[in-house]
């Protein structure tokens, strides 16, 4: 099963230089799993030509507001509509999980209450799941085909299913322990405040349950594919 990752961002270079980029997380995160990927650096303007180039699609997490005025945010909304429409499987994580959202009507904004980095608890029905996270912004309003998919006590709209169509996730499972901390090297400081920051590192080491995510997003992928396929 080919995935295309839409890369809407980079990890800070000295972190690349020691664990890879975005794009490659995920290639992790799913090991294994009988996907072959391609890479599309959207954020510097480099879209498939298709929706059909690939048989699901993941969007990466980005540094960028989903509502900031980028030139590459109304061509990857309307791809993302597009895909969405053909009924090609599309995952989001952080900026992707806002940027689906806000491209099919929901809404994305600054959080009021802040930040929210390192390990978190999200509650998926009965599930418990304990994510790594790094976001401020949130999906403060969702699309009218969304159906809340997981939550946490900062984050009403943590997971969202848009059924048959796509699956997002607000916290990051392809953050390691040591990305969190490269990110609280480089990006954190005078951004972040010091009493989160601090939190943050102290729940490094800890249970983390992204392989249980990656079992999700590789279900929703073979799941809708082999709909899309029926379909056709």
């Amino acid at each position: 099963m080919q995935i295309g990752i839409l890369q809407t961002g980079r990890s800070p270079e000295d972190l690349t230089q020691k664990i890879g980029d975005y794009p490659d997380m995920f290639v992790k995160l799913l090991d294994g799993r009988g996907f072959a990927f391609r890479n599309y650096y959207v954020e510097g303007m480099e879209f498939p030509d298709s929706v059909h180039n690939a048989d699901g699609w993941l969007i990466t997490g980005s540094r960028h507001g989903a509502y900031e005025p980028h030139d590459w945010i109304p061509p990857l909304e309307e791809f993302i509509r597009a895909a969405y429409d053909a009924a090609v499987p599309t995952v989001g994580i952080c900026f992707g999980h806002q940027i689906i959202a806000q491209a099919l009507g929901g809404k994305v904004e600054k959080f009021p209450g802040g930040w929210s980095i390192g390990a978190q608890q999200y509650q998926f029905g009965d599930e418990t799941l304990t994510l790594n996270a790094w976001h401020q912004d949130q999906v403060t309003e969702r699309p009218p085909t969304a159906e809340v998919a997981g939550r946490s006590g900062f984050c009403e709209n943590a997971a969202l299913i848009y059924p048959g169509r796509a699956f997002t996730v607000q916290a990051h499972p392809e953050f390691s322990d040591t990305v969190v901390e490269g990110l609280l090297d480089t990006r954190a400081r005078g951004v972040v405040p010091e009493a989160l920051q601090d939190k943050a590192r102290a729940s490094l080491g800890g249970k983390r349950d992204s392989k249980i995510l990656a079992d999700r997003i590789e279900a929703f992928f073979r799941d809708n594919a082999a709909d899309q396929q029926g379909a056709a």
